[in-house]
């Protein structure tokens, strides 16, 4: 111990600063040849697999943009052909009841001009047998009238008015 009563931090010696700095020395170069190129290749190798994943992310980022644009550009097809199908719909419907519509008002206008045609037919056919009937009444009183031989004017005009009354009740 006597040995250490001589010994001051604050003012060393010059051999004890020699051997020091040469210990310190042949650690540095110790530890740079073992542990300061491994440490500086994980750090380098660590810093290249940060720069790698923020590639990666923007390249992501960027591919997820331009899905994002394309799934716009797709609903916006999709919306634009929804449009179309729902004209083209809406334009078959329109066309649809035009032309039933128009085969309504034809087939309307043909039952009319059938009703009119029998309506018309009916009415000739009607007029026909009141004339053949009148004519066959004319036939029966002229045919009275020529069998009754009457004597006078006053009694003839006398059996047309009852064959006329009688006509006229039937």
């Amino acid at each position: 111990m006597i040995f250490l009563s001589e010994f001051s931090v604050i003012l060393p010696e010059i051999g004890l600063l020699f051997w020091t700095t040469i210990v310190f020395a042949v650690v540095w170069f110790f530890l740079g040849k073992t542990a300061f190129k491994p440490i500086s290749q994980a750090l380098k190798a660590r810093e290249d697999s940060i720069d790698n994943a923020l590639q990666a992310a923007e390249k992501a980022r960027e591919e997820m943009a331009a899905l994002s644009a394309k799934g716009d550009e797709i609903a916006k097809q999709a919306q634009e052909e929804r449009a179309k199908i729902i004209q083209e719909a809406k334009d078959q419907k329109a066309k649809m009841i035009e032309e039933a519509v128009n085969e309504a008002k034809e087939n309307a206008a043909k039952v009319t001009a059938d009703a009119l045609q029998e309506v018309e037919r009916q009415k000739r056919s009607a007029m026909a047998q009141v004339k053949s009937q009148a004519g066959a009444l004319g036939l029966q009183i002229a045919e009275q009238v020529i069998r009754k031989q009457l004597a006078g004017d006053a009694a003839q005009e006398a059996f047309v008015n009852d064959l006329v009354k009688d006509i006229q009740l039937n």
